[in-house]
């Protein structure tokens, strides 16, 4: 596989990051076969550093996306810092893919502890650090694991089951829930273009491989796929176990449950660190929700976050002073990466440092300055709701009219596309998929099927610091229908601090919701036509400053195109088996009066 496949898509540091000087490493290199309780066995790269005088800890990552290739890991800017301290750095192609033996299973499940035989990611985790341990000379008896997406989610796992040896993990932008907020599917809503092309990428063939579309603008392609069941009839055939169980699961039910974090995380059993991308166009759900779980039954202060203005594993790549179009001031990635991360495991696996990290340490956008908290959300924040008024306005005033509403006809034979067209292929050449969460939202402002209302220009700064909640009370004349929310940070039109950025519009929380699981996520129901039905969307954490001279806009649609699949808006028991004919127009309101009060609810920090 060329290596600029690793570069698009952008899910790990193995090899994708510009190296370091021309110098010879101070690490030597060997690939070897690592044998699983099962006889399975697994490729794995290691890196010891040359004529190191005292043990070392290792540092482990796990991941499907190959490790044969890996670059020394002094050479490779994310881990040069720990590579300078010394550690025994190990990298493992997990069961099934690339090098490694076995059958690879997406995610695989927790395995019956009842059985001694049984195997799941967890055991993998601790054999490997069993023979590494007994194998490799000079090393101090602890081990640290982290990885960014699949091996953040591998991280997890070997903290839920740990080896005595695993001494702290970084998880780092982990899938929590495939069903609820992570990559494929957002509070019951299909991710397509997402689901689709990383099911072909994993499963197709042993290595990543890309969909061969036959359109540059995916946008087009998609809209002529029609009804999902033609996915299967046209192009997999079956034979994708991920999608089979897309088509088999479209509901909450075990399956997707099981596979959840929500069913697997327990008590903190070693320090952890959780990292988040407030623009991760992937797995930003994940990492927060992992930090939530552990942090219920934390009580050995063992369970910290970080999340900076980074996209899917933006702190590992560059400098992170910039993403897209917003610029930061400041060279966020090598803050995390010679501050929190490197600091993390010297103190964990060295002892060295004072080991005085915060419950939260978060960049906060808008002022452009990190923060350290030691509670999160912090203790300080105020919920303020922010309601829908008439002729397009928001206010921090309540309605008090008793009747008020606006509407607009949603047409699946012309949804609103997620970004700005062409949309390239999500790891295609040329993918804007990297960056899309920061784009102006200018471009489908003035769609009849968006609503757009904005506050007046503020007087005063504005700090939202934690959870935003969206409190819809809306109907439509179909019978099922998706709720797209977005908060927007609108600039003045005139901002000479960057030039292009007069009037911009950036996206700062998003999400969907599929309305037939407004009242359970297992039992989808249909919605009674015209009918106003209240939703509460989770926006998820922020922190935000919209600064004085800036407006605060939301906007509501219903169609996010191809990156969520189109809601039929008539309601069938499955819409991966649904029907050309089942795709209908509907007229959806949004209600604003006092009966009504459809508003964000804000976690507002100072006035």
């Amino acid at each position: 596989m060329h290596t600029s496949f690793y570069r698009i898509i952008g899910l790990l540091f193995l090899i994708t990051y510009q190296t370091v000087g021309q110098t010879p490493s101070l690490y030597e290199r060997q690939e070897v076969m690592i044998p699983m309780r099962d006889g399975v066995r697994l490729n794995t790269v290691i890196f010891i550093l040359k004529d190191s005088k005292d043990p070392l800890p290792f540092l482990l990552t796990r991941t499907p996306y190959g490790v044969s290739l890996t670059t020394s890991p002094d050479k490779v800017p994310y881990t040069k810092d720990m590579a300078d301290e010394g550690y025994i750095f190990v990298y493992q192609d997990i069961r099934g893919r690339y090098k490694s033996e076995g059958t690879f299973e997406m995610q695989r499940f927790t395995r019956d502890k009842k059985d001694p035989k049984a195997i799941d990611e967890s055991t993998d985790t601790y054999d490997t650090i069993d023979w590494l341990l007994a194998h490799i000379p000079n090393n101090n008896r602890k081990v640290g694991m982290y990885g960014i997406s699949y091996a953040g989610w591998t991280t997890v796992m070997g903290a839920i089951d740990p080896h005595p040896a695993l001494a702290a993990v970084s998880e780092q932008a982990t899938p929590s829930d495939m069903f609820l907020g992570d990559d494929f599917h957002h509070n019951g809503a299909f991710r397509l273009s997402y689901g689709f092309e990383y099911a072909f990428m994993e499963e197709a063939t042993k290595q990543d491989s890309l969909f061969p579309f036959p359109d540059y603008d995916t946008y087009d392609w998609y809209l002529k796929l029609g009804p999902l069941s033609n996915v299967n009839k046209l192009y997999f055939k079956e034979k994708l176990p991920t999608w089979n169980d897309f088509v088999k699961h479209p509901n909450y039910d075990a399956f997707w449950q099981k596979q959840s974090l929500i069913s697997r995380i327990d008590q903190p059993k070693v320090p952890i660190m959780n990292v988040a991308g407030w623009w991760d166009q992937e797995d930003f759900y994940g990492p927060l929700k992992a930090y939530q779980l552990w942090e219920k039954q934390d009580r050995a202060h063992k369970n910290f976050l970080v999340a900076g203005p980074w996209n899917h594993g933006g702190w590992a790549r560059g400098d992170g002073r910039s993403l897209g179009n917003i610029k930061f001031d400041t060279s966020t990635a090598v803050t995390f990466q010679k501050e929190i991360q490197a600091p993390w495991f010297a103190y964990h696996l060295k002892s060295k440092g004072a080991g005085n990290f915060p419950e939260a340490i978060t960049f906060q956008t808008g002022s452009n300055s990190w923060k350290r908290y030691e509670t999160w959300p912090p203790k300080d924040a105020m919920k303020r709701n922010l309601y829908f008024q008439a002729n397009g306005k928001l206010s921090f005033d309540a309605p008090k009219t008793t009747s008020g509403s606006d509407a607009y006809v949603s047409d699946p034979a012309h949804p609103v596309p997620y970004r700005t067209r062409p949309i390239e292929a999500t790891y295609g050449p040329g993918s804007r998929w990297r960056t899309w969460l920061t784009e102006d939202q200018r471009f489908v402002q003035g769609r009849p099927d968006v609503l757009s209302c904005e506050t007046d220009v503020l007087t005063e700064d504005v700090t939202v610091t934690g959870e935003v909640w969206a409190k819809l009370f809306s109907a439509t004349t179909g019978s099922d229908a998706d709720w797209i929310v977005k908060l927007i940070d609108v600039y003045p039109a005139q901002y000479p601090q960057q030039l292009g950025m007069g009037g911009y519009q950036l996206m700062v929380a998003n999400d969907v919701f599929r309305g037939r699981f407004r009242t359970s996520f297992e039992k989808p129901q249909a919605l009674r036509s015209n009918k106003t039905e209240a939703y509460s969307i989770d926006l998820h954490s922020i922190n935000h400053v919209f600064r004085k001279g800036h407006k605060i806009m939301v906007q509501i649609q219903s169609t996010w195109f191809p990156v969520i699949d189109r809601n039929p808006q008539t309601f069938v028991p499955n819409i991966f088996e649904a029907k050309e004919t089942d795709y209908q127009k509907a007229t959806h309101t949004i209600f604003r009066s006092a009966t009504y009060p459809s508003h964000l609810e804000l976690s507002v920090v100072g006035k």
